[in-house]
């Protein structure tokens, strides 16, 4: 009897009897088979081209800014000045996601004492006002500041400019379908979310939002996007 095999461009857990995914990749439940979106080739390529053209310029001419900002999160706070926390990419793909950082140290150690503070809906967890945050993090954070290292994070390969926000692995366990489908594509530092309201948005909104990027992309939206994101940044809207 012939068996049904699954589409080469579908997303499908790898586990093999007596054995655990990888460390480093976020899979999808057994009984979900999450269709892969992937983009032509002139897109693919154009898009990554102007990733790693954008992210490079822009860090040799903000190094200025990146310096400064460095000295103030160092001069205000004990702690590190980037805060690497661990995100899940394209494909379930987990990598270093760089910020700078705008908490106390060991911030991720007081997050048990305040869970019951989220003010998120679904699988995040988010403060306005959160107590973690240090007095020059909250200017960074105002003005999305803290976000620059992903910079760094772009030129790597690990995001892109526009595309959905990374998520952390704990949340990406409490995906369904719908939300695994936007780790189809790389993530990114802006998106719809971003320019339409961010914390001020509910989380069915925020993924209708992804998904909507996702079924339209191209290098015009990316464009539109990322033009848009700047007076967004500006008006600090739905910044916490």
């Amino acid at each position: 009897m012939s068996q049904e095999q699954p589409n080469k461009s579908e997303i499908m857990p790898c586990r093999l009897a007596n054995s655990e995914p990888h460390p480093g990749v976020s899979v999808p439940p057994a009984s979900l088979r999450v269709t892969a979106c992937p983009g032509s080739v002139f897109y693919t390529v154009m898009k990554r081209a102007l990733d790693i053209g954008v992210s490079a310029l822009f860090l040799v001419l903000f190094c200025w800014l990146y310096v400064l900002i460095a000295l103030l999160v160092k001069l205000t706070s004990h702690g590190p000045i980037l805060y690497v926390q661990t995100r899940v990419g394209a494909g379930g793909r987990h990598f270093p996601f760089l910020k700078f950082r705008s908490m106390v140290k060991d911030a991720d150690d007081m997050k048990a004492e305040i869970e019951h503070l989220n003010e998120a809906d679904g699988p995040v967890f988010k403060i306005k006002n959160d107590p973690r945050v240090t007095p020059i993090g909250r200017v960074l954070r105002k003005f999305s500041l803290d976000e620059l290292p992903q910079f760094v994070n772009v030129l790597l390969g690990h995001m892109s400019l526009v595309g959905p926000r990374p998520p952390l692995p704990t949340e990406v366990e409490k995906y369904g379908e719908r939300e695994w489908r936007r780790l189809t594509v790389r993530p990114g530092i802006t998106c719809l979310w971003q320019i339409n309201g961010r914390s001020e948005v509910s989380f069915d909104e925020w993924m209708e939002m992804d998904l909507d990027y996702i079924r339209r992309r191209s290098l015009w939206l990316d464009l539109c996007i990322l033009i848009k994101t700047i007076p967004a940044v500006i008006a600090c809207r739905g910044a916490c």
